[in-house]
């Protein structure tokens, strides 16, 4: 009995096994987050290095590991797109967040908006096209659209430039109501003639594609919003 009593309080108890099982699997979701984190950073410099139209092989070398490796963090080259556009979305959120927060004029923040993200296609523009134009075979794989970071950022950023432009509007005395389809045309404007620029192989410098776009996003809303968003215009540039 004696022995029966030692044994029971030198075994461990269920709560103490499932706590120690408990840790094994945190340590090990925290093994597989960076290692996927690592993937992805070695896919962008991947992509950097061979273009949009990288290879697993040559991102698994970019990796030090095997493809085979690869697939064990990642469901298929569509699951890792997927993560890849993730990190590229919110770079990007974080960089036009900032753009649009200022207390400027909503000239001057769609203007800010707008060569921020014209920068960043500039500054990555072979990671810029394997993000946003994958090959079929990917977006088949994906699904159209579902899950897609990429079309939730213009959703988002179409939501910012439209509250900026209501606002616009309400001080204007004017209905608010444009304001939802002008936001999400000029995301669409921005993101077309950002596509037609790389591809022509960026034929004019890029603050000067930012004031093409600038000046004809804002002289469409000024034309409809009249004299007050003038005055404004012209206060802030006479203080400059």
């Amino acid at each position: 009995m004696k022995a029966d009593r030692t044994a029971e309080r030198s075994a461990p108890s269920v709560s103490a096994v499932a706590h120690r099982r408990d840790r094994r699997d945190s340590r090990w979701d925290e093994h597989r987050r960076a290692r996927r984190e690592q993937l992805v950073e070695a896919t962008v410099a991947a992509v950097a290095r061979h273009g949009a139209g990288v290879g697993m092989d040559e991102i698994a070398v970019e990796a030090g590991t095997s493809k085979t490796a690869v697939y064990r963090h990642f469901a298929d080259r569509s699951d890792l797109h997927l993560a890849v556009c993730t990190r590229v979305a919110e770079q990007l959120t974080q960089a036009l967040g900032a753009a649009m927060s200022s207390s400027g004029p909503p000239r001057a923040m769609m203007a800010s908006a707008l060569e921020t993200y014209l920068a960043f296609i500039e500054a990555s523009p072979e990671l810029y096209r394997f993000v946003v134009h994958p090959p079929a075979a990917e977006r088949r794989e994906s699904g159209t659209g579902q899950g897609d970071p990429i079309s939730t950022l213009s959703d988002m950023v179409g939501g910012q430039a439209a509250a900026l432009l209501a606002g616009s509007l309400a001080a204007a005395g004017r209905d608010t109501a444009a304001a939802e389809p002008w936001g999400h045309g000029i995301v669409g404007l921005v993101r077309s003639a950002g596509d037609r620029w790389l591809q022509a192989g960026r034929p004019m410098p890029r603050a000067e594609l930012a004031a093409h776009l600038t000046d004809l996003a804002w002289s469409g809303i000024s034309g409809v919003l009249g004299p007050a968003v003038h005055a404004n215009h012209t206060t802030t540039t006479e203080e400059q």
